[in-house]
């Protein structure tokens, strides 16, 4: 039985459904480049070798952004018309003491930060430094985002949200793959099976958060719109209070698909000619697991690894027939919209975490105990079996 964590903050929670990224504490800026673990375990030195994300540009779709935060500066294009109405609506909808770029401003640093000091050796660093950001303020406005962004010369379309589905959300990701653009959206810290989107449209590549360990996170959504896992758990990012403000630890899918987006954006300065499909294609196919999880001989794609976490290092290097321009994952034919609108619908889902405290709420305080001595030796085995960090060069 698989351990499921609810009961946490969530920054900007009501933002579109969730916006998903609990953040805590500070942190200097030469303490959070130390703390930066996805840089070492991808590898990211002898990784830009191969490419930097220079002249891709990624439009991070989210609450808002801080674009003069000094680990950013230069990195951000002119956003949109409707931006500022977008960011001032959404943060009606905030609760004390959070500020609507804060998220955005952190997807923003996992993908193309420059960090800065000498040589841009503090704060924050992107996975893809060269890369390009396309700020898109989204608040209920997920369709309208995303035909901006494509129309405005986006390669990449990050979406660290989630919610029920609206208006033409699935419609507007069929016009972005049409265009060529990859669309990467997290699957959301629930800890349930329920569907969300825009994961669960079809041609999103959905992305769940993985430790250094290699080890799932317990929050993540499991269903079949699960396709990845990237580095979410304990990221140091910058965060939209001040021009030098950081949080310690960051966790959740939202991470996750800001270092899938980066990991893309790579791959579209390599592979310019690829299709979204068949840059999905050389995700899946250099994905990897723990080894933990291969001993258990999982049927992928798994509900809860999916294809496994990426390694954008053996997606940039290894011989891979492109494949059909289709690639792997689920994508939408030309019809009816409502065919775009599901990568794979369970008619009778497990429980999930919050489901499950709705239900059995009144159990009480005891539970709660319970289940935290339950997730200390879950993550006290884990870290047995798994006593090294994972490498993902």
């Amino acid at each position: 039985m698989r351990v499921t964590r609810t009961l946490r903050a969530t920054a900007g929670a009501a933002l579109t459904g969730a916006l998903l990224l609990a953040a805590s504490g500070t942190a200097s800026a030469d303490q959070v480049r130390k703390d930066l673990w996805p840089l070492e375990a991808f590898g990211a030195q002898q990784l830009w070798q191969e490419a930097t994300g220079k002249g891709v540009t990624v439009a991070v779709l989210d609450s808002g952004f801080r674009e003069t935060h000094q680990d950013l500066t230069g990195q951000f294009l002119p956003g949109p018309d409707f931006g500022k109405a977008t960011e001032a609506e959404g943060a009606k909808h905030l609760s004390g003491g959070q500020d609507i770029r804060d998220h955005g401003t952190a997807m923003a640093g996992i993908i193309a930060g420059h960090g800065h000091g000498p040589n841009g050796s503090q704060g924050v660093k992107g996975l893809a430094p060269d890369a390009k950001i396309l700020p898109v303020p989204e608040y209920k406005n997920s369709g309208q985002a995303t035909r901006w962004a494509v129309d405005h010369g986006a390669d990449v379309i990050n979406m660290s949200y989630g919610g029920d589905l609206a208006g033409d959300t699935c419609e507007s990701i069929q016009y972005a793959l049409k265009k060529g653009v990859v669309v990467v959206a997290a699957v959301g810290n629930d800890g349930w099976s329920q569907k969300s989107y825009p994961v669960g449209c079809k041609g999103a590549i959905g992305v769940g958060s993985v430790d250094q360990y290699g080890e799932a996170s317990d929050d993540n959504n499991y269903n079949s719109d699960m396709d990845l896992l990237a580095p979410g758990v304990k990221i140091p990012v910058a965060m939209g209070k001040s021009d030098s403000d950081y949080r310690t630890s960051a966790d959740g899918s939202s991470a996750a698909t800001a270092y899938a987006s980066a990991a893309a954006a790579l791959l579209k300065q390599k592979f310019p000619d690829l299709t979204p499909g068949q840059i999905a294609n050389r995700l899946v196919k250099t994905a990897g697991l723990a080894q933990a999880e291969k001993d258990k001989h999982l049927k992928l794609p798994d509900a809860h690894y999916g294809y496994g976490f990426i390694q954008p290092g053996p997606a940039l290097r290894r011989h891979i027939e492109a494949g059909p321009a289709q690639g792997p994952l689920p994508m939408p034919d030309d019809k009816a919209s409502q065919n775009a609108a599901d990568k794979g619908y369970d008619p009778d889902p497990p429980m999930g975490g919050k489901q499950a405290i709705m239900l059995y709420g009144g159990i009480g305080l005891g539970v709660l105990v319970v289940a935290g001595i339950i997730i200390a030796i879950v993550v006290s085995v884990r870290r047995r079996n798994n006593p090294r960090p994972q490498a993902w060069g």
